[in-house]
């Protein structure tokens, strides 16, 4: 049987809590009540809608645009590029192209963050707040105004689009949008402090005798970076590469915005058939397919990140 600090029996029933002698049945209750609201907003505002996501996946669109409850598997059929008409694989390429833009932003971001970081960890205390303010800045703006912006700087009068033109990448009188080029940059922009704050986080931590001891020894840059810097960052790159990739992948406002309505991503499909087409179940069916991505990444990066863990130890 336990016993307190005085040496008197506690009973198997009771625990020691806080300096507190609870019964099990009273924090199991005292917790209940901490995690009930936390829980109710968890289950009104992410179990349910996602639940009734789901069920309406497999529901089809009605005769007026309304939602007619006859289940079945058309709306996966008409994903993966079947339909009456014979097999298309216009959706799968949208996925595919939604994939590549994030993977291909996310690498950039990454690229671009690291330099960034590894300045604004240098600077002196003094000044890195105010580095770090001017990072956020564009935060400070709603992302369509910021996507307005970059409409101004690439319209044929701006000197990005003369020096374009001039090296004959595209025709005099003409804008840099709609274009890849103008959705990657789009993209970048809104999606660079996401991976450089975590970065900057771990490259504050860093270990700077490590990277003077790999120089030392003859490394290079790349070996630098590659056995002094990248370990020591892991977790910063882990949680940018999550808070870029994702979003990313179901973005719609840079892709329309700046590619004209020509360059669909998932996002767009999946904001066309909520809005103009009205066809909400099939618009589940595709939400739901972007959600089951998203875990997927998810799950991926926890595995790696466990991995990584366990042989570090």
């Amino acid at each position: 049987m336990n016993r307190n600090e005085t040496g008197a029996p506690i009973p198997e029933d009771y625990i020691v809590f806080n300096g507190e002698l609870n019964s099990r049945k009273k924090l199991i209750t005292r917790g209940s009540f901490f995690l009930a609201p936390g829980l109710i907003w968890v289950v009104i505002f992410l179990t349910l809608p996602l639940l009734s996501l789901a069920v309406m996946s497999f529901a089809q669109r009605g005769t007026y645009g309304d939602v007619d409850w006859t289940f079945s598997l058309a709306n996966l059929k008409r994903l993966l590029g079947f339909s009456f008409f014979g097999w298309s694989a216009d959706n799968l390429l949208i996925i595919w192209r939604s994939i590549v833009v994030a993977v291909v932003s996310t690498f950039l971001c990454v690229v671009m963050s690291y330099p960034l970081a590894i300045f604004i960890a240098t600077r002196s205390k003094n000044k890195r707040g105010m580095w770090l303010a001017l990072l956020l800045v564009p935060f400070w703006t709603n992302l369509v105004i910021r996507t307005y912006a970059w409409l101004l700087v690439l319209a044929p009068q701006m000197p990005l689009t003369k020096l374009a033109a001039a090296l004959g990448l595209i025709s005099r009188g003409t804008a840099l949008y709609p274009s890849a080029f103008a959705v990657y940059l789009g993209m970048v922009s809104t999606f660079l402090p996401f991976v450089t704050l975590p970065l900057y986080a771990s490259v504050e931590k860093m270990d700077w005798s490590i990277l003077e001891a790999i120089s030392d020894l003859y490394g290079g840059g790349w070996r630098v970076f590659r056995h002094g810097i990248l370990p020591q960052t892991m977790s910063g790159l882990s949680v940018g590469i999550t808070l870029t990739l994702i979003p990313a992948m179901g973005m719609f406002v840079v892709p329309d915005m700046l590619s004209g309505a020509k360059y669909m991503l998932v996002g767009n499909l999946i904001q066309q058939q909520f809005g103009t087409s009205r066809d909400w179940p099939f618009g589940a069916m595709v939400s739901l397919t972007m959600m089951a991505m998203t875990i997927l990444i998810l799950f991926i990066t926890r595995k790696k990140e466990m991995t990584r863990e366990g042989a570090s130890k």
